[in-house]
């Protein structure tokens, strides 16, 4: 299922300068702002989570998901280039898994390792809420990846609406409405990071992990198969 082709592509567009900026832009303000608030607060546990889950969970994490799950496709279906992997010998099923392995793998790494360094920076790693929320972070990376990486191939739009998403639904409602909460990848992510760091450590969500395990794998699936029936349904001239 995994083409070494299609996935060389896929870096290289997503690695590119531009996206290469966007995507380190973040990671880098979140360590800027940990390591000032880490000069003037010192280490504190409750501080630390806000930050991580406030920002880093509820904000960071999704946009680099916007960017790298749609920059996966959805730029190569807009100018048409989608049209040479299709005329190749290649699944299209093979095509949309290995974009949505290397956008999980981008957004896991954007999003992972910063957040584990901000953790390590504010308190030390204490109560182990630098790896909950840095396995949060990476957990929440395969869906948003799938969720994006859908969305890339079925709207022109896929990047406003994932910026929409992202910064309406996830970072405002996904973070202080109760109903919107349970639909909320940033809630199942949390309900991981409340698991590893264990009751003493200020970290809650409002699902329960079997639940957030479940709707994880729902939307990575489902994401990934309507991804994968849109792009069988694209045409290339001539063909029937």
């Amino acid at each position: 299922m995994y083409n070494p082709t299609v996935a060389r592509l896929t870096y290289r567009a997503l690695l590119g300068r531009r996206r290469a900026l966007l995507l380190c832009a973040l990671p880098a303000l979140l360590i800027i702002v940990a390591a000032l608030v880490r000069a003037m607060n010192g280490a504190d546990d409750a501080v630390a989570g806000q930050l991580l889950g406030g920002f880093a969970l509820a904000t960071m994490v999704p946009l680099i998901g916007v960017i790298a799950g749609t920059g996966a496709i959805g730029p190569e279906i807009d100018d048409g280039s989608v049209v040479y992997l299709l005329s190749k010998p290649v699944k299209r099923t093979s095509i949309i898994v290995t974009k949505l392995l290397v956008a999980t793998g981008v957004t896991a790494v954007f999003s992972g390792v910063p957040v584990l360094v901000a953790g390590f920076i504010l308190n030390g790693n204490s109560q182990q809420i630098a790896v909950a929320y840095a396995v949060a972070a990476i957990v929440a990376s395969i869906a948003y990846s799938a969720l994006f990486l859908m969305l890339g191939t079925l709207s022109r739009h896929a990047v406003v609406i994932g910026l929409a998403y992202a910064l309406i639904w996830e970072a405002l409602f996904g973070s202080l409405v109760s109903g919107a909460k349970t639909l909320s990848v940033q809630q199942w992510a949390l309900a991981l990071a409340e698991k590893i760091a264990g009751s003493g450590a200020d970290v809650t969500s409002d699902v329960a992990l079997p639940a957030a395990v479940v709707l994880i794998i729902v939307v990575t699936v489902g994401g990934t198969l309507l991804a994968g029936q849109k792009l069988r349904s694209l045409t290339l001239a001539g063909e029937e």
